[in-house]
């Protein structure tokens, strides 16, 4: 088993090119989110764009951290944070104001409904001193109109350092994955939103170990989720270089293998997330030891995939580590991002609608030190990128006619950013 010792080393490895953190003083929970001034903030480059097409909806968004006093994976001191912080979004330049901060315990990694009602948190810890295993889900009720959260249960995941929650389309089940005992635990949702009873808890019938010593020494499971019609539920297994498919009985709750029961990546490459493109026809999973995307054709009515390219995440040259972090499509299915630690940038590619492969347009520095998370707006206008180890979340304008990103000089200062989730419009 996985000890948190070990979680927290696991990306904290030599690397060139890094700024070290710079924290803001602890002065309680509501002092620690700040707006930089926009003299202050990186230049912004301005893309061309005016307009109401430039306008996104006002939103509440959501950040998960690693919270005080561990040290998040890849960090090098301790962390400031205290929970989940609450924002609102301006959707004229995409920046934040502060609302609220929810305390809780390692929220890494945040998920809502679709009826946007309702959100639920990874809580994720390791193992007490006896080796029971402490890894948690949490359940929020949002109010559409302050954007707050009001704790509705926890949930014990059977597992140590849960990573990855999502809620099934159908909004009756909530699916998670331990990072640390390569575990995937299913829960029933309840009419309340709250989370109910595990109905199923899949853990591989191999030994997932892969040929990395370091990172593959057994089954690591680092996300779950559904193709866009929910007809099959993934797993993504980074101990195991490969993507397990299932079927979800909606009656019980139960996954059971698919007809086609995995795809494997490159042996090595540590599959850690993936994202469908809205053809359906596409499926791109990000592989964290070895910084490549590889596409897959895919087929939504067997679930199963069939290689299309490995493109690598770095530019030709770069020799300092880097792993990746976090991938997403842009919802107009032309641009596909990705966030590199180590490089510490945001890699844009172009999508070939015909063929699904990956054109390179470039790289955009993310401003910041070791970009875990990173998300897109519903409505494609900004990319927040979340900047775990130098406290910041940078705002870029996304060129529509071209996927480049463009700063717009907003940052927002919150301690140990990891994920960022868009909740109802504000």
């Amino acid at each position: 088993m996985v000890t948190s010792d070990d979680r927290c080393s696991e990306e904290n490895r030599p690397r060139s090119g890094l700024n070290r953190r710079e924290f803001l003083p602890f002065l309680g929970a509501a002092t620690l989110v700040t707006v930089a001034p926009r003299a202050l903030a990186a230049a912004p480059s301005r893309g061309s764009h005016s307009g109401d097409d430039d306008r996104a909806e006002d939103r509440f968004v959501y950040v998960g951290t690693y919270t005080a006093p561990g040290i998040a994976p890849g960090g090098h001191v301790p962390s400031t944070a205290v929970g989940i912080y609450v924002f609102r979004m301006n959707g004229d330049d995409g920046g934040l104001t502060p609302i609220e901060v929810v305390t809780t315990d390692n929220p890494s990694f945040l998920a809502l409904d679709p009826s946007l009602t309702h959100l639920y948190s990874t809580n994720e810890n390791g193992a007490d001193g006896h080796n029971v295993p402490l890894g948690r889900v949490s359940a929020y009720a949002i109010d559409k109109r302050s954007g707050t959260l009001s704790l509705l249960n926890t949930a014990l995941t059977n597992g140590t350092f849960p990573a990855h929650l999502s809620v099934h389309p159908s909004g009756k089940y909530l699916l998670g994955s331990n990072y640390g005992t390569g575990n995937f635990p299913i829960y029933r949702i309840l009419a309340d939103g709250s989370i109910g009873a595990r109905t199923d808890d899949f853990h591989d019938a191999g030994n997932g170990t892969g040929p990395n010593p370091d990172r593959q020494e057994g089954p690591h499971a680092h996300q779950i989720l559904t193709d866009l019609d929910a007809r099959h539920v993934f797993g993504v297994d980074l101990g195991a270089d490969k993507v397990m498919a299932w079927n979800l009985d909606l009656d019980t709750g139960r996954l059971s293998p698919n007809t086609v029961p995995s795809a494997p990546v490159a042996s090595g490459s540590g599959c850690r997330h993936m994202a469908f493109h809205q053809s359906r026809e596409f499926a791109y999973v990000l592989d964290e030891l070895v910084s490549s995307i590889t596409a897959f054709h895919y087929d939504p009515t067997r679930g199963a995939f069939i290689w299309l390219q490995t493109i690598s995440t770095l530019p030709a040259g770069f020799t300092g580590f880097n792993t990746t972090a976090e991938i997403r499509i842009h919802p107009n299915g032309h641009f596909l991002y990705n966030t590199n630690r180590g490089h510490n940038s945001v890699a844009m590619f172009r999508i070939d609608p015909d063929t699904g492969r990956l054109n390179v347009i470039g790289w955009e520095s993310t401003r910041g030190d070791w970009p875990r998370g990173m998300n897109i707006d519903p409505s494609g206008t900004f990319l927040y990128a979340a900047n775990q180890n130098s406290d910041t979340i940078v705002i870029f304008r996304l060129d529509r006619s071209n996927g480049t990103l463009h700063a717009t000089g907003e940052v927002v200062h919150t301690p140990t950013p990891v994920d960022v989730e868009f909740g109802p419009q504000a």
